[in-house]
């Protein structure tokens, strides 16, 4: 557990553990019918499910990460080359990779919403610089996916909660995601410093609402929603919760997977992986989670080494915590 893992482990923990959640989903995202699940899959599932003819992520191979995945990637290494957050790094090397023709992947609410508010910025100034906190009008889980890399550098910053914010408002500028990113960064930084998963969850009840007081006590009534529902199976909670992108649904969901697998990364990801719906992005909020509580050997390394950005998320995650 995490009070005999290093920090530094548990840093590595957040990162990969968040990679790994996203690309282990990737092939069956965003299915949310149980039955059609089962159909397709008739053996089960096991993670690196390779997408179906006509899936949102047609043409990906197992080891490639869902949209999500693709923007923590452009945060974790904007991150590492900055040594920190900084929004117009993120926000620039963002507009790049999305917003080329040569990205063929899927393009969520929050991206789209965020290139378009970009590139009418650049109509109306083009001699201005544009500060790349005007993301789309979105409260579902793009940052979410991504925050773990911005937590490993500044998880004892007491500036966390605002750094969180920032982080957020690259690509959603929404009130609501600012306050559930400001305790899912807090809760990553709790597990870093070794809180088990109910001391750190009833610590961050109380933060957020001293964050913001009104989002916040939403936030909070979501995290006591999850660790109550503890008794019942992770599938039959997501269905109670919704399966869907929202962070009303996804953050208790996810709340309720991470407190039911507490002390099994693999159990939990996959347990979220087969509850349907908005995969990914849960898996990646448990993923991080996991990864902190437990550190970066509680994740498989054959799953770690199947993801095809192994070697650029390695460098990466190696610059930020040495």
């Amino acid at each position: 557990m995490s009070d005999t893992v290093l920090t530094e482990d548990c840093l590595r923990g957040a990162i990969w553990g968040q990679f790994v959640g996203d690309a282990i989903c990737m092939g069956t995202h965003w299915i949310y019918n149980l039955e059609e699940l089962q159909r397709l899959y008739p053996d089960g599932l096991h993670g690196f499910e390779a997408p179906h003819s006509g899936h949102y992520h047609d043409g990906k191979q197992p080891g490639d990460f869902t949209h999500y995945g693709d923007g923590a990637l452009v945060l974790l290494e904007s991150v590492a080359a900055c040594g920190g957050l900084d929004a117009g790094d993120y926000g620039r090397r963002f507009v790049a990779r999305f917003g080329s023709p040569e990205y063929t992947g899927y393009l969520d609410k929050a991206t789209r919403g965020t290139l378009e508010n970009f590139r009418v910025f650049q109509e109306e100034s083009p001699e201005g610089t544009f500060d790349f906190q005007q993301g789309a009008d979105d409260d579902q889980l793009a940052t979410a996916s991504r925050l773990a890399p911005v937590v490993a550098v500044g998880y004892d910053d007491p500036e966390l909660p605002r750094i969180a914010v920032r982080a957020t408002r690259v690509c959603q500028r929404n009130r609501r995601a600012e306050a559930y990113m400001q305790a899912h960064a807090r809760l990553l930084a709790e597990l870093i410093r070794g809180r088990d998963e109910h001391t750190a969850l009833h610590r961050v009840e109380e933060m957020v609402v001293r964050d913001d007081p009104e989002a916040g006590a939403e936030v909070r009534r979501k995290i006591r929603d999850g660790m109550q529902a503890a008794g019942k199976g992770v599938e039959e909670s997501t269905l109670e919760f919704g399966q869907a992108c929202p962070l009303g649904s996804s953050f208790p969901s996810a709340i309720h997977c991470f407190v039911t697998h507490a002390g099994s990364y693999p159990d939990a990801v996959l347990a979220t992986l087969r509850a349907g719906g908005d995969s990914a992005g849960r898996a990646a909020m448990i993923g991080a989670w996991l990864g902190a509580r437990l550190g970066m050997e509680a994740i498989p390394a054959e799953w770690r080494k199947r993801l095809r950005a192994h070697d650029r998320i390695a460098a990466c995650v190696e610059a930020i915590v040495t």
